[in-house]
């Protein structure tokens, strides 16, 4: 999946201060937070399936697939968030 991100000149000025590679570096955030959140989710599904005697899907492809069709992952929408949060 690509993805293409604008900044403005001084927002490529700042980003300079901190990394000689803003694209890479933006790669490496967007690729690290990603990786987070699959740990996240795959810890969640384990304990989700353990909890359910549900059968574990192998791999992390299909763990995340998992983890969306038994409702323990969902991707975020436009809806309103609940009241209570």
């Amino acid at each position: 999946m690509d993805y293409t991100i604008t900044l403005t000149e001084t927002e490529k000025m700042a980003m300079e201060t901190i990394t000689q590679d803003v694209s890479d570096w933006i790669t490496n955030a967007a690729l690290n937070r990603a990786r987070i959140v699959k740990e996240e989710i795959i810890t969640s599904l384990v304990l989700h399936c353990n909890t359910n005697g549900i059968d574990l899907a192998s791999g992390e492809d299909a763990q995340m697939q998992q983890a969306y069709d038994l409702g323990v992952a969902e991707a975020l929408t436009d809806a309103p968030l609940p009241s209570d949060l």
